[in-house]
């Protein structure tokens, strides 16, 4: 499968520089991720596709090439190879533009191309803003998008000087819009406007506290599971496990983030994920990247726990449960594979659901995510 159109966006990276010296043995990833070390590999068989962004001046800090997305790779590539189903490509750094529109600009066009490719792309290194780029680049394909985004904070704050607090402004109201739905997980309500849920909430959009996710964060699966893209700001991750995060103490802790990443690996919808937020000299002894590093060997499980997962329209693979509550009927569905559920909605569509959906049904209660779903019509 060429890439041809995007050679000139990208530059290869010099593993010699990220490696260690003795090189890696064949039971790491290191051994096993495609590399473009000059050509860029052939992506045809590819379950992953990796780009490395080094845009952070919408964080406001100074270029310094791509130091956060090579930090990331080594700590990654240094890492056990348990996926032999998971096919990994590593198609190098996006080049950075003489302004930050560039920079969007050349994002933007390497993963709309990627995307078009049916493959699942994960952007590392970057600030949070470059979730524009990642945004913009579903141009390419006619559908509207489901977002979600993972942060301490709800980047619209319009007094901000920087890109990287307000870019969801431009998400919600820039022209032409293709935003369906947005999900926002893990904010932390001192750091929120008392009347920013509110506005948000007319919009229909969800937010999630991060105090409620960490008492079930099996209810963000169905979330994540119908989304389309996900970006993910390291300041959602606390200080302790991720020393780069200068924003906030508090945050999930790092296996909840990898447990949130391993659901977008198993969403066969989710065709883009954003790690971004790193600076490599703002991290204690690389901990951040060793974090990130395993989020994404995470994602790799998840595609391949993923794999496992049948179509709907194969009716033996799962169980099928009429449930009735306040006088609707509705079916719910279990898959034997990976014991996650569906729920019919008020459009008879299966929408992703969670057991939690189907216990409420059962006691004839309207499950809140069928009643979301209804009031965005």
């Amino acid at each position: 499968m060429s890439l041809s159109s995007i050679k000139d966006f990208v530059e290869p990276i010099n593993v010699a520089h990220i490696s260690k010296d003795e090189g890696y043995r064949d039971t790491q990833l290191g051994k096993h991720i495609k590399v473009n070390e000059g050509t860029i590999p052939d992506i045809t068989d590819a379950d992953i596709v990796i780009i490395g962004a080094g845009e952070c001046r919408g964080a406001g800090f100074a270029l310094n090439g791509h130091a956060a997305a090579n930090a990331i790779r080594t700590a990654l590539y240094d890492l056990y190879y348990w996926h032999a189903q998971v096919n990994v490509v590593d198609i190098g750094n996006v080049k950075n533009g003489q302004s930050i529109q560039d920079s969007y600009a050349a994002l933007r066009t390497v993963i709309s191309e990627l995307i078009v490719q049916n493959k699942k792309v994960v952007i590392i290194g970057g600030a949070h803003d470059l979730t524009l780029a990642q945004y913009h680049s579903y141009t390419s394909i006619p559908t509207l998008v489901n977002a979600v985004v993972v942060d301490a904070k709800i980047d619209l704050d319009l007094e901000a000087r920087l890109p990287r607090d307000h870019f969801l402004e431009e998400l919600f109201t820039g022209l032409p819009n293709h935003l369906n739905h947005y999900s926002h997980i893990g904010f932390q309500s001192y750091f929120m406007h008392p009347h920013m849920l509110e506005t948000i909430d007319k919009l229909r959009f969800d937010c999630f506290r991060l105090g409620k996710v960490r008492e079930g964060i099996e209810e963000m699966e169905p979330v994540i599971r119908d989304s389309h893209m996900m970006s993910f700001d390291i300041s959602a991750i606390q200080n302790a496990q991720a020393p780069a995060n200068l924003v906030t103490p508090n945050g999930f802790n790092g296996e909840e983030a990898c447990t949130l990443m391993q659901y977008a690996g198993m969403s066969w919808k989710t065709s883009t994920i954003g790690l971004f937020g790193y600076q490599a000299e703002l991290d204690v002894h690389g901990m951040t990247a060793i974090q990130m590093a395993q989020m994404i060997w995470y994602i790799m499980d998840g595609v391949q726990k993923g794999k496992k997962e049948a179509p709907l329209s194969d009716s033996d693979r799962f169980k099928e449960f009429h449930i009735a509550f306040s006088d609707i009927e509705t079916n719910f569905l279990q898959s034997k594979s990976t014991g996650r559920w569906w729920m019919q909605m008020h459009n008879n569509e299966w929408g992703p659901c969670s057991y939690k959906d189907y216990l409420v049904a059962s006691n004839n209660e309207i499950p809140e995510r069928w009643l979301r779903a209804l009031e965005r019509e």
